[in-house]
């Protein structure tokens, strides 16, 4: 449920071009079907010309009124078009706080 609102409120204001919003939770110490740890990918022409810092404020404003207050982690990968096609697609791994479990990707 908060991943769909995650999603919802970042497609309204940054029209992204990709757009991935993973709950990661499941790799971390908490209780099954916590929502807590999320991952977003997010691709915007929203983002020309703006730093990191810029960005990730930007996404933190979006979710701040009624999202982020029920999270624990937020990984935020934001790119424009031309950094995410140098990438190549691919994003860093998130770090696997329970180490029972092993890193996906």
């Amino acid at each position: 449920m908060i991943r769909e609102k995650i999603e919802q409120k970042l497609r309204l204001a940054f029209k992204p071009i990709h757009l991935e919003v993973h709950d990661e939770s499941y790799r971390h110490n908490v209780p099954a079907g916590s929502e807590s740890h999320f991952k977003i990918i997010i691709v915007s022409n929203h983002f020309k010309g703006q730093r990191f810092l810029i960005r990730h404020r930007a996404i933190y404003s979006e979710l701040a009124s009624d999202i982020l207050g029920n999270i624990h982690a937020l990984a935020l990968h934001t790119y424009t078009l031309k950094e995410w096609s140098v990438l190549q697609y691919a994003v860093p791994n998130s770090p696997c706080c329970n180490s029972s479990k092993t890193q996906i990707a």
